[in-house]
């Protein structure tokens, strides 16, 4: 059994017993989450429209935080001496999925 979740606005197939990375949730460790499913699969069952997903869920425990890789980047403005030079760290919270519920 496995399903597609939405969170950060970013679609994961996940099953259970799976750590994932998904944005900064802001919750602590070890606290229970709720993730929004898309699609739920088990077997030859498919369960897709909002009617059927009604009572899908997926939940999760936050194991931690993870930080993504360093992104440095630069803009100039040609002839006028302007430039700038900049990073960015992206993170994550890490989250192991507990269970996947038809409904």
């Amino acid at each position: 059994m496995y399903a597609v979740i939405a969170s950060g606005g970013k679609q994961e197939k996940v099953s259970q017993g799976q750590q994932i990375q998904v944005e900064l949730l802001h919750v602590e460790d070890g606290s229970e989450v709720s993730l929004v499913p898309v699609l739920v699969v088990d077997g030859a069952t498919v369960l897709s429209t909002p009617d059927q997903l009604k009572g899908a869920s997926v939940k999760g425990r936050v194991v931690g935080t993870a930080k993504g890789p360093k992104i440095n980047g630069f803009t100039y403005k040609r002839r006028t001496n302007q430039r700038r030079k900049y990073g960015h760290r992206q993170q994550y919270s890490v989250v192991e999925i507990t269970s996947i519920a038809k409904g």
